[in-house]
């Protein structure tokens, strides 16, 4: 079985290597598109180049500590650094084919629509699939390996994911919002210029961001998902069922049903297509999504059938992937422009920013209620009906389960979402080069839909960390048990009360920590952006050019410098607390920041999105559109929701997660 999965994680890489050789044979034409697509291109790379350096150093210091003070220390040191390393290259893959394909989107669109979502659709496959593949892969390979069969060594393996991502969606992050929010300010509202006039100095930069932070963050924010499902789904079914063939199939079956999305997600991706010029962009999207996710539930049933002839861990895994599907919905209702609560916030534009802001953070508030509910509904579902009524254990081992049924189908789900900023750098490309109205209208439809496939995957992934992380903390706690240390999350224990307020606390710390970095940023940025009007003659007229590689440097130094802070944060709190309050008090604090920490993720990410298309709403025409008082009103509104639904909304993922994995990996500490 390990062989099998081990082989289609392969066949995912070929399939991936394929589709990029298809991409990057594409010709373009215009050297106008080409230069802005380098310039785009470069400033991605010079951004994870530099990230990467800083990444490296603190990972060696991590190794070294992971060797000299946990269990198997040497085992979990390699483990980590290859997690890291896995990570790291596949948010490169990512952000070079996404570089690549954005100048080859928009040149297609010139041919007809159908064209240029292919080549968009395509990029995100490739990301897509080489996340999933490198993650089972991984897996795979440490299993192969006898002192690995206890898949409590992989834990390593699953922090090193974690702590890449931790780095890419903050650094990510900071990045391209100080870039936008500089370049909508100053471009917009004081200059009156379209959103990627070639004018505006910040513009290159915001296209950049788009790549470094919703596909490099947004990749390594899922494959640390996907990665930790797998493995706590692996070590509780290990932990609970005795040593033999059973225990081993138990062990196994996370693995598998992976293996089984990765198959699934490459035979939907060729159920994505639309006629010329088509309207039925989103359709498209969904049939791919929709018929890899039939194909995924179809093959668990006899999968999970002939591993452990269990039902009940079918309908467990059921459970999880409806939740997912369910959560990406209620996040397109609250966000899309074609929707009532983001058109009642651009209504609200009509008295001011104000309203406009007053609005767009109810609606996020209130949109927390499906997402929540969908995930308790997941939780009790995947509990009973693998058995927790009859047996605790194997009750526990459904919830993780679901976990996993819920990331089954990441590969084309990644895709569906990493279109998005293709798409978008499409749109800007055409705008920029004067590829002509025809080609931007085609650009622009591609990145509409791009915005709500970006909506549903913020929720997706949002959905995923909170299932994770509560898979992650019923793993501490079985481990604990393990170990002979039985823990008691009693309300009347004062310790596991200091706990659970630190855990609530800490996510609003994180948050403010990434919201006040974007905010310095932007604003360097905008006395940039103010100065370079000012001071390059014929800047406005567009007889000059601007100095596009002075914001890049801005943002990239920012982010580098901001996101070290953040992530010492993440690291070492679960390290203290279970030091020197002790494990119950931890316990306590992944229960608070679990709860907190979701519920925040979904009200930004959600409020954000909200403000985002709402001013898009004027901008189509309702309103007064483009340049009236409402749309300026909107437009600030968006400048709120930016670090909201891209920097510490979709980070708190991350910190809900990688807290939990550093829990489990350091328990000889608190021992």
């Amino acid at each position: 079985m390990i062989e099998t999965i081990l082989g289609i994680g392969i066949v995912g890489l070929a399939f991936a290597f394929l589709l990029s050789r298809t991409i990057t044979k594409i010709k373009i034409k215009d050297k106008k598109v080409d230069e802005i697509s380098h310039h785009i291109h470069q400033g991605a790379l010079t951004f994870l180049n530099s990230e990467y350096k800083i990444v490296a150093v603190f990972a060696v210091i991590v190794a070294v500590v992971l060797y000299f003070t946990v269990d198997y220390g040497f085992e979990m040191a390699l483990s980590f650094i290859v997690g890291v390393v896995l990570s790291a290259v596949s948010g490169r893959i990512g952000m070079y084919i996404a570089t690549k394909a954005n100048a080859r989107t928009a040149e297609a669109c010139e041919t007809d629509i159908n064209s240029g979502l292919k080549i968009a659709f395509n990029s995100g496959v490739v990301m897509g699939i080489t996340v999933v593949s490198l993650g089972v892969m991984g897996i795979a390979v440490f299993y192969l390996f006898p002192q690995f069969k206890d898949p409590n060594m992989i834990f390593g393996f699953a922090f090193g994911a974690s702590y890449m991502a931790l780095f890419a969606r903050v650094g990510g992050g900071i990045y391209t919002k100080s870039a936008d929010v500089g370049a909508d300010l100053v471009g917009k509202v004081e200059k009156g210029i379209p959103e990627d006039d070639p004018r505006n100095p910040a513009v290159i930069a915001d296209n950049v961001g788009d790549n470094v932070g919703d596909v490099a963050g947004m990749g390594a924010d899922l494959f640390e998902s996907y990665v930790e499902s797998i493995v706590a789904a692996m070590v509780i079914g290990f932990i609970t069922f005795q040593a033999g063939t059973v225990r081993d199939n138990y062990v196994l079956l996370p693995l598998a049903l992976s293996a089984l999305g990765i198959v699934a997600s490459i035979l939907g991706t060729f159920f994505v297509r639309v006629g010329k010029n088509s309207k039925n962009l989103s359709n498209a999207l969904t049939k791919g999504t929709v018929v890899a996710a039939i194909l995924t539930v179809a093959g668990s049933y006899f999968l999970i059938d002939y591993m452990v002839g269990s039902m009940g861990m079918f309908y467990a895994t059921l459970s999880g992937l409806l939740a997912g599907v369910i959560i990406g919905f209620a996040t397109d209702y609250y966000t899309s422009n074609m929707r009532k609560p983001a058109q009642e916030v651009s209504s609200a534009s009509q008295t001011g920013a104000g309203t406009n802001v007053i609005e767009g953070l109810a609606l996020g508030m209130w949109s927390t209620i499906i997402p929540v509910l969908s995930v308790c509904a997941a939780i009790l579902a995947a509990f009973y009906l693998a058995g927790g009524a009859q047996d605790f254990n194997h009750g526990l081992y459904g919830i993780a389960i679901s976990a996993v049924g819920m990331l089954a189908t990441l590969g084309i789900t990644l895709a569906t979402d990493t279109y998005g900023p293709v798409a978008d750098n499409a749109a800007g490309i055409s705008e920029m080069a004067g590829l002509g109205s025809k080609t931007r209208k085609r650009t622009e439809s591609l990145d509409a839909v791009g915005n709500t496939t970006a909506a549903i995957g913020k929720g997706f992934a949002i959905g995923s960390a909170a299932l994770t992380s509560l898979v992650l903390y019923v793993t501490f706690v079985e481990v604990m048990k393990a170990r002979g240390v039985e823990i008691t999350l009693s309300l009347t224990n004062p310790t596991v009360l200091v706990g659970l307020f630190i855990g609530g606390l800490l996510p609003f710390v994180f948050a403010s920590l990434l919201l006040k970095s974007v905010g310095k940023a932007a604003i360097q940025m905008v006395n940039e952006v103010r100065r370079q009007f000012r001071t390059i003659k014929g800047l406005m007229q567009g007889k000059a050019k601007p100095d596009h590689n002075k914001c890049i440097d801005i943002s990239t130094k920012a982010a580098l410098r901001e996101m070290i802070l953040p992530g010492i944060l993440v690291v070492a709190t679960p390290i203290v607390v279970g030091v020197f309050l002790g494990p119950e008090a931890l316990g306590g604090m992944l229960a608070g920041k679990t709860v907190v920490g979701f519920l925040m993720a979904v009200f930004m990410a959600n409020s954000g999105g909200a403000w985002d298309n709402a001013k898009k709403y004027i901008e189509a025409g309702h309103f007064g559109g483009k340049g009236s008082e409402p749309h300026k009103a909107a437009v600030v509104g968006d400048t709120v929701g930016d670090p909201f639904k891209d920097t510490a909304g979709p980070s708190l993922n991350i910190l809900i997660k990688l807290m939990g994995i550093v829990s489990i990996v350091f328990v000889p500490l608190f021992l």
